[in-house]
């Protein structure tokens, strides 16, 4: 599987890949094996609650102005996915 990109808003987009608008979208290019890019708006929390659901349905490259915050939600996403390990295991011992 691709590994997740995160780019500025302004990066130019690989010719290969496919821009999604929707999370139908997203999922039916996402399922035909293509990479599907998906360009974040909105404020931050909107961004970020977007990324995970469009990262969980196989989304593969962000392009975002909150390149940091949206990185980690999609690591987290990827981790409760199972797709990365997670970036610190613990265990809830009292």
């Amino acid at each position: 599987m691709t590994p997740v990109l995160v780019t500025g808003p302004d990066t130019p987009l690989d010719a290969s890949w496919v821009e999604a608008r929707s999370a139908a979208e997203v999922e039916r290019h996402a399922r035909a094996g293509r990479t599907v890019v998906v360009t974040l708006t909105g404020d931050l929390t909107s961004q970020l609650a977007a990324a995970a659901v469009f990262a969980w349905l196989g989304a593969r490259v962000f392009r975002t102005g909150h390149e940091e915050q949206v990185r980690q939600a999609l690591d987290m996403t990827e981790s409760l996915a199972g797709r990365r390990p997670p970036a610190l295991a613990r265990r809830g011992l009292a």
